[in-house]
């Protein structure tokens, strides 16, 4: 039998007994501490584990991302480039931001089509990299064309805690990367967002502006780089009130010692269930490029040679037998299908993007499914596959 694939793991006991205490003292805010309340702690866990100077815990990994505009100092009206291929929350917070989102294209291996970014980049004044699912788009490429312009860039980490490039931690090569902790994240508070920067005036900014008022920064651990850029920004800035709780943090920290298990686990699964449904003859699975090494806990393939028809039984099929499968482009309202963002106004035509999604499925597949399970997984796409075309190729007449 399939696995509840939606199900999280349990949460380690080490948070029960910390959210035991912060209910017994009702210390719940960040700021009424004077030092080393839970979400300062997971700050600094954070950062030490990623190799970053700061970190800075928020609400979500959009208040994150609106938060990493913000702090850049971005003009109105800001062109903000990003890809085709992500979720809705990207470039709402953009727009939320008071900038302007533009879309680039999306190969059928659900990178950046770097052509197309180049092409964009003339008018562009930030860019957002999401790691869409995972996958990482060429870094290098990215970095050093923006770089040539000085085009600061943000990376979209929601789906990408313990992936490297180059073995470099994704999140740390561009000037701010942001996190999710949301449900379906390697790491599982419900929901909360993280961002993580070298860069001293880029977060005491973002401090003030998550909601840090009065002197509250101070408890985030000022070094001298801060305390002078703190007090640049001091009253400056208006306050959005973006912070995490003490009870997120509590339920976070103990989870941190659990990613390398979580992504070598997540790694395996994914790369069994791609090795066996990639032989199919109506399933492709793209490859992750050379210098990439991914955290995985879902599966992205591309169906070939299928009708919208063939498509949608496919997605039946692996229903009926315990797999649930989304197709981006075909999934009602899905908020990954760049022409579902009506909010844009103008929606912009992306031929290749839209090609990619109208096939491009996507299934969970976290970290704590045995072999056993992934082999039963792979087991029923397989069939649900052979069941469509076999069928319809059969007796196709």
């Amino acid at each position: 039998m399939i696995p509840n694939m939606h199900e999280a793991e349990p949460i380690p006991d080490a948070a029960m007994t910390e959210i035991a205490r912060l209910f017994a003292s009702g210390d719940l805010f960040r700021y009424t501490a004077p030092q080393d309340a839970p979400v300062a702690l997971l700050e600094r866990e954070f950062a030490s584990l990623m190799g970053s100077r700061y970190a800075l815990a928020v609400s979500s990994c959009s208040a994150a991302l609106f938060l990493s505009l913000l702090a850049l100092g971005l003009r109105k009206d800001a062109r903000v480039l990003i890809p085709g291929f992500t979720f809705a929350a990207v470039p709402s917070s953009i727009v939320h931001a008071g900038c302007v989102p533009v879309l680039c294209e999306v190969g059928e291996n659900y990178r950046i089509d770097l052509a197309d970014f180049e092409d964009r980049l003339a008018d562009i004044d930030a860019v957002i990299v999401s790691h869409m699912r995972g996958h990482t788009s060429d870094m290098d490429a990215i970095l050093a064309l923006c770089a040539a312009r000085d085009i600061p860039v943000i990376e979209d980490a929601a789906h990408s805690l313990g992936t490297t490039w180059n073995g470099r931690r994704i999140g740390t090569l561009g000037r701010v990367g942001c996190f999710s902790f949301q449900s379906y994240k390697l790491v599982n508070a419900g929901e909360g967002g993280i961002l993580i920067t070298d860069d001293a005036d880029l977060l005491a900014r973002a401090v003030i502006l998550s909601g840090a008022y009065e002197h509250n920064w101070r408890k985030h651990g000022v070094d001298a780089a801060l305390e002078a850029a703190f007090a640049r920004w001091q009253n400056r800035l208006p306050l959005y009130n973006l912070r995490l709780s003490n009870l997120s943090a509590a339920v976070i920290r103990p989870q941190l010692a659990e990613i390398p298990r979580r992504v070598r686990d997540g790694r395996r699964n994914h790369d069994r269930v791609a090795a066996a449904i990639d032989a199919a003859p109506w399933i492709s699975v793209p490859q992750k490029l050379g210098p990439e090494e991914r955290a995985p806990d879902s599966l992205q393939f591309n169906l070939v040679g299928m009708t919208d028809d063939d498509v949608r039984a496919f997605v039946a099929a692996a229903s009926e037998g315990g797999v649930s499968v989304q197709v981006f482009g075909l999934s009602t309202d899905n908020a990954r299908a760049f022409w579902n963002w009506a909010f844009l106004g103008d929606v912009p035509d992306l031929p290749r993007t839209r090609a990619m999604l109208m096939r491009a499925c996507d299934t969970r597949l976290p970290a704590r499914l045995t072999p056993a399970d992934c082999d039963a997984v792979a087991g029923v796409l397989l069939r649900a596959a052979e069941q469509v075309m076999g069928a319809v190729r059969g007796y196709g007449t």
